[in-house]
């Protein structure tokens, strides 16, 4: 027999089997077999807790309850009051950017994601990250940076 290997994903469902030919269709069998029931978990819990996760009760995807993801970033730059301060606004783009899980964020993400979402371009993303580090909202990580807990205070982000 030769090994074999398929990847799939359903939502939040993932499967990831290698193997003989045989064990694989079984295993990718019984998770189609299971995806309705599976889609139909509701997905609420306490953040990377791996128990959660096993329950079904966390978003398996990024680890973080479904009640936390967020609509868009023009949405959120709206909410957080960021859309003509450009020091707020670079730091509001970078706490969406990390609450979606990037853990480290340069200053070429934030101006990716402004305009990915079709904003308006930072006039130096540079001199926004350093005016937010010297007011303890940011905090450089070598050639990243993330944001306080004092930058997601100051965003009533909690």
């Amino acid at each position: 027999m030769s090994n074999s290997k398929v990847e799939i994903k359903i939502g939040v469902i993932e499967f990831s089997g290698e193997g003989e030919q045989d064990w694989v269709a079984i295993q990718l069998d019984k998770i189609i077999a299971k995806v309705p029931e599976l889609l139909k978990l509701k997905i609420d819990g306490p953040v990377d807790d791996d128990e959660a996760v096993a329950d079904g009760k966390l978003d398996v995807d990024d680890k973080r309850p479904a009640s936390s993801k967020i609509s868009n970033l023009a949405s959120w730059l709206r909410e957080k009051g960021a859309t003509t301060s450009q020091v707020k606004k670079f730091l509001a783009t970078a706490a969406f950017l990390q609450i979606e899980g990037k853990h480290r964020v340069s200053t070429a993400d934030v101006i990716a994601a402004l305009k990915n979402s079709n904003q308006s371009k930072l006039g130096n993303a540079s001199d926004n990250l350093n005016a937010n580090v010297k007011k303890g909202l940011c905090e450089k990580d070598g050639n990243e940076f993330f944001v306080t807990t004092e930058g997601m205070e100051s965003l009533a982000i909690k």
